[in-house]
């Protein structure tokens, strides 16, 4: 999964989430960045480094296998491989949303 596919998948699970209303940012590292602004109607999604409500970092193919429900990412932040800055309550809310 590249950025690109990574970033309508996101898009398409987030049309689920209306209770989630933050800037969300996804950092891939070198792969690049999804950022998702759902306070605004319609939401907002770049490849854009802006500054975020909660920003979540992971490697992207990690990122793809809890979109597929292949991996929890729970258990992939309690690992350190899934680091989270800013709110955890709304990290805590796009879990439920990303998981496959």
């Amino acid at each position: 999964m590249d950025l690109e596919e990574a970033t309508d998948r996101v898009k398409d699970k987030m049309q689920f989430a209306p209770h989630i209303r933050a800037r969300v940012k996804f950092d891939f590292g070198q792969d690049g960045v999804i950022f998702i602004d759902t306070t605004q109607d319609p939401p907002e999604v770049s490849h854009e480094n802006k500054d975020s409500d909660v920003t979540l970092s992971c490697e992207l193919d990690l990122f793809e296998r809890f979109l597929t429900g292949k991996r929890n990412p729970n258990i992939a932040f309690m690992m350190g491989r899934l680091h989270v800055k800013g709110s955890m309550p709304i990290a805590l809310k796009l879990n439920s949303v990303l998981e496959g």
